[in-house]
């Protein structure tokens, strides 16, 4: 399964110059023989804490998710665009969105989707997390039995279990995750901390799971823009932790994109390794056997 991880500089609230830079990694990704290409979380807008200025664009998500669709079945590759904020279908009164991951397959379709559960601490106030009875679930694709998670639901195991428990052998996470989004404290102790966290459980949860973890996260402006914006920043000054990467149990992380800087990284991965593991640690069987009651 030919991968194209794209680890975009998002520049902030520009939703059609952040499409047309997606467009054109996408289109280098299927001339590269890519069989999907993953985008970051928020790519359109990038994170702002500012609920009116992201409802604004949230409501041109229809627009994009067509051209996204289109774009799929012209290039005959499967496109999970990051996330898309989207307008709930009954207006709230605080104007909270949803945070919305899709699977587009080859022929334009969407195959599953997925609402962000577990939110990072400045998103509460602006969005609005997927109910929690409502299970994780995976969804058939040309590529095997896919699940989503986003970026914060890496943390959480339960998630990724409950999708390998529901057949998911691929777990694709868009992400918009800071180098330095923690307190002081933890920061002095290791500024790295974010790189060292990503990474781990990256692996960590291949392994546990016996699953292909696809983690794409939101890049720096790589040597820097025309608006002066500094190499590996955005036009907020924020870094990215960066990392994208896929994980396999046995063989570990591949594909690795270094921290903060905007690029693509066409990965190769061979899913017998997860047969093989899968062999190894019997992880599913054992989940199956016993219906997954711990």
């Amino acid at each position: 399964m030919k991968s194209a991880l794209i680890q975009l500089y998002s520049k902030p609230l520009a939703p059609e110059e952040n499409y047309a830079k997606a467009e054109s990694f996408i289109r280098k990704a299927a001339d590269e023989g890519a069989e999907i290409a993953i985008l970051p979380e928020y790519h359109l807008s990038s994170w702002i804490p500012d609920r009116d200025k992201l409802y604004a664009i949230a409501q041109q998500t229809p627009k994009y998710l067509d051209q996204y669709r289109s774009l799929a079945k012209e290039l005959g590759i499967c496109i999970v665009p990051g996330t898309l904020l989207s307008v709930p279908g009954e207006e709230i009164e605080d104007r909270r969105l949803l945070n919305i991951s899709y699977f587009i397959g080859t022929e334009g379709n969407v195959l599953g989707q997925y609402q962000k559960r577990n939110l990072w601490h400045p998103e509460k106030p602006i969005l609005i997390p997927s109910p929690n009875p409502e299970p994780h679930k995976a969804f058939e694709t040309p590529l095997g039995r896919v699940g989503l998670l986003i970026c914060w639901d890496l943390t959480f195991p339960e998630a990724m279990r409950a999708l390998v428990a529901d057949g998911a052998t691929i777990i694709i996470i868009p992400s918009c995750w800071l180098r330095a989004d923690s307190v002081d404290a933890a920061l002095g102790v290791n500024p790295d901390l974010s790189i060292l966290y990503l990474d781990t459980l990256c692996i960590a949860r291949a392994f546990e799971n016996t699953a292909a973890v696809l983690y794409v996260n939101a890049g720096g402006a790589g040597e820097g823009d025309a608006d002066g914006v500094p190499p590996g920043k955005d036009a907020l000054g924020r870094e990215y932790a960066g990392v994208s990467q896929a994980a396999l149990p046995i063989r570990g992380s591949l594909g690795r994109l270094e921290t903060g800087q905007e690029g693509m990284s066409i990965v190769d991965i061979d899913l017998r390794i997860r047969d093989v593991a899968e062999s190894i640690y019997k992880s599913r069987e054992d989940m199956a056997q016993r219906g997954w009651v711990y």
